[in-house]
């Protein structure tokens, strides 16, 4: 693995390339450790899709990936995958996302990168420091029980207004997925105070290299996250 990893954010038909080295990682990792040959954040509708933004983790040339995730907007055009995959539990959540509503949704991240910190934490904090640039107030989030400590650190709370409580039992019955919401994206009062600082710094300044700390040490992160095509 290259010294420099790069998180870059682009709009997804703009790099429909990237588009596909993300689709084909993710749908090897659900299948290989999870068993899991399809669920709703694993399509491919969102390729072509003008109001998906996609985060890719990648070496510093650009041509290996190592993981990402993606922000749906809801626009009545595609269904956020949260829809797709509660709706048939819980009518509740087709009301509940309307415009100025979005996903974040499909995060993952290979075993060269597993234990830094990548696929859960960085994803995390960068999905939401995008809100900034995008025309949205409240942000879903379907988490598996270790990205549920994650949301929480940035700022996400559990939807107890969905499911039991916010539980479902999804893709499988033996695996537990949480709703969450952000419901003040533009403030993000349930953050963590340091995690709400690093999420408002990326805001301030969507390019930039900065040292981020995992569970492995430290590592160079090359922050590419304007979006030229949008703008509050």
């Amino acid at each position: 693995m290259s010294d420099l990893i790069k998180v870059r954010a682009f709009i997804a038909p703009e790099d429909p390339e990237a588009c596909m080295r993300f689709y084909e990682g993710h749908s090897k990792l659900l299948e290989i450790h999870f068993g899991i040959a399809k669920i709703t954040s694993g399509n491919v509708d969102w390729i072509n899709h003008k109001n998906t933004i996609v985060i890719i983790v990648e070496d510093e040339t650009g041509t290996k990936t190592y993981g990402g995730a993606r922000v749906q907007l809801a626009d009545g055009e595609i269904p956020l995958p949260i829809e797709t995959a509660i709706g048939k539990y819980d009518p509740k959540i087709y009301t509940d996302v309307r415009p100025g509503s979005a996903e974040i949704c499909g995060m993952w991240n290979s075993k060269e990168v597993a234990g830094m910190g990548i696929g859960s934490l960085i994803l995390c904090r960068v999905a939401v420091a995008l809100m900034s640039q995008l025309p949205i107030d409240r942000v879903h989030v379907l988490c598996a029980p270790i990205t549920t400590r994650m949301g929480k650190r940035v700022g996400a709370v559990i939807d107890t207004s969905l499911g039991n409580e916010g539980i479902f039992y999804y893709p499988k019955d033996d695996f537990i997925a949480t709703a969450m919401i952000i419901k003040d994206v533009d403030v993000l009062s349930s953050a963590e105070p340091k995690e709400r600082e690093l999420m408002f710094d990326l805001r301030q300044n969507f390019n930039q290299i900065r040292t981020e700390t995992g569970p492995k040490g430290n590592f160079e992160v090359f922050y590419q996250l304007a979006l030229p095509g949008w703008g509050k």
